[in-house]
């Protein structure tokens, strides 16, 4: 019998331990959908001229990252982990709005994702339950209040639509 359950993960608080646990899950299906993806995959437009498999994966490391510790946190740029650099050389947007290409080996971007995931965990390990209630980031530029909670949601939920994308990426890379 299969069983679908989301146990805490030990070191968390029980319900920001669930959180972990979707987020391990999300993860998981992630790197499921990018099995057998080559160099040539990776890096090419599909024909309707979306974005790559490759600029995706940047993209969702930068969101997290900056969730994480803008939205989170409620840190500016200057309070971003050592080696933020290393990892983001490049913009995640070009002056125009669209995703800056970037094309990288699948294991950088991989490697990438696990690196602001740890940041991710090791923050929500600081938190408990009652911060999932709390509001943060009061006094953004932007006027924009979120729930701890939906911050978490709301990462998943980007994980997984852009991971939609992937699929369909690589679907039409074989057409």
């Amino acid at each position: 019998m299969r069983k679908w359950h989301l146990d805490p993960v030990d070191g968390f608080s029980p319900l920001v331990g669930r959180f972990a646990a979707m987020f391990a899950d999300t993860r998981l299906r992630l790197h499921r959908d990018l099995e057998g993806v080559g160099p040539t995959e990776l890096d090419a437009i599909p024909a309707w001229g979306a974005n790559s498999i490759g600029t995706l994966l940047y993209h969702l490391a930068a969101i997290e990252l900056d969730w994480t510790f803008s939205d989170l946190l409620g840190v500016d740029e200057d309070g971003f982990p050592d080696g933020t650099g290393e990892w983001f050389p490049v913009d995640v947007r070009e002056d125009n709005g669209r995703l800056s290409p970037v094309v990288e080996p699948l294991r950088r971007h991989l490697d990438r994702l696990e690196w602001v995931r740890g940041h991710l965990l090791g923050t929500l390990r600081g938190m408990s339950d009652a911060d999932l209630d709390r509001t943060f980031n009061e006094g953004h530029p932007d006027n924009t209040e979120c729930g701890g909670a939906w911050v978490l949601h709301h990462l998943m939920q980007h994980e997984a639509e852009h991971r939609g994308q992937i699929g369909e990426i690589r679907v039409s890379l074989r057409t």
